[in-house]
């Protein structure tokens, strides 16, 4: 008996080795038709059916998230200097927060918290999520919804779609959208945790659970469609720093309250053309300058990265010689035909230029515009 149990395990060996061998061979052979699939990029294919990816809808809104840099200058010291004089000691801080493009025309949405400041003293830049930076304009602002609109004179602009508010619910997938820290720009995955109703049943405000840190106000909250349903605007926290309670102006409220504000704006205030000019050329002067002694104009100096003129053509060293049908004698015929129009109107400004007379169609902009708040109804 012993000698046969000796026999049966001596000849089960090379079935047990067998198995061993066909087992290690269909794995080896499950492998290499994996690694084929990553290589043929058809990974998709063998994902389980629940994976989900928000991929599109963050790229979708991720261009028109700014990050916005506003240099605030407050009061560090007064120092008498003399009876009737006094010196003020300025302390200059970065406020750094977010922005939304609203419009193709380069109005941005952000919270009035990231430009308030002292004396309306500030230095306001904007930074695209492509790299590109240019100096923004604070237009005008509302202080009970804590909005703020800049406006930047930049072309291939992408504004954001907006998602429809009232269809939102608790529970919805959400996405923070913004430039928190400084660290470049940055999404945060959470719900919409509460929604608050006005009297009429509309959404006054949306809690979230995603993430809100500093630099974030102003950024974008998106459904995961890629499209705006609010900004974001504060968070609840008893230390200072996140704790899962954020809060975000939806969106309806915000471009409702941006659309009076910039139309107020632009009622209040005078266009802008952007160029610094020198003295009025005489006869003296336009003979020195370009050989012949009949031009007469304002001689341009510079102009302003970004600004009307610049993108309408004018260069340092150009003539105004005329601004819609107002021939240029001094300075003041300029101001007087520009002030007459407003942000967004576009007038003919003629120039001289290498022998030669050029009409550039400009489209006046924002100057150092008059901050305003929504009127109240009489």
């Amino acid at each position: 008996m012993k000698k046969l149990i000796k026999i049966v395990r001596f000849a089960s060996w090379p079935a047990v080795c067998g198995t061993l061998i066909a087992i290690i061979i269909l794995q080896y052979q499950q492998f290499e038709k994996f690694n084929l699939w990553i290589q043929r990029g058809n990974i998709e294919s063998i994902l389980p059916e629940s994976y989900i990816s928000f991929a599109s809808a963050i790229n979708k809104a991720s261009p028109s998230v700014v990050s916005i840099t506003a240099t605030r200058f407050d009061v560090e010291a007064v120092e008498r200097a003399s009876e009737d004089r006094l010196n003020l000691y300025l302390e200059e801080q970065d406020s750094l927060g977010s922005g939304v493009i609203v419009k193709p025309d380069g109005f941005i949405l952000t919270n009035f918290h990231v430009v308030d400041n002292l004396f309306d003293l500030f230095e306001t830049k904007v930074t695209l999520n492509d790299g590109r930076r240019i100096s923004a304009k604070v237009i005008a602002w509302d202080k009970a919804n804590d909005l703020a609109v800049l406006h930047i004179n930049m072309d291939d602009l992408t504004p954001i779609e907006v998602g429809n508010v009232e269809e939102s619910q608790v529970g919805d997938v959400v996405f923070a959208i913004g430039y928190p820290r400084n660290i470049g720009q940055s999404v945060s995955q959470g719900i919409i945790s509460a929604i608050t109703n006005n009297t009429d049943s509309t959404v006054s405000i949306f809690q979230t659970d995603a993430a809100i840190n500093p630099g974030n106000s102003g950024g974008a909250l998106i459904d995961v469609n890629g499209k705006l349903i609010g900004i974001n605007s504060s968070i609840f926290s008893e230390s200072g720093k996140f704790e899962g309670i954020g809060f975000a102006t939806p969106a309806n409220i915000a471009i409702s309250s941006m659309e009076d504000l910039v139309n107020q704006a632009i009622d209040a205030n005078s266009g802008y053309l952007g160029v610094l000019t020198g003295e009025a050329l005489n006869e003296e002067s336009s003979k020195l300058f370009f050989g012949v002694n009949d031009i007469r104009g304002m001689l341009v100096e510079s102009v302003d990265d970004g600004g009307a003129a610049e993108r309408a053509g004018i260069k340092p060293g150009d003539v105004i010689v005329r601004v819609g049908p107002t021939q240029v004698v001094n300075a003041e015929n300029i101001l007087l035909e520009v002030r007459n129009k407003k942000p967004g109107d576009t007038t003919i400004i003629q120039v001289y230029r290498d022998g030669q007379f050029f009409d550039f169609p400009t489209t006046l902009g924002f100057g150092e515009a008059r901050i305003i708040e929504p009127q109240s109804p009489n």
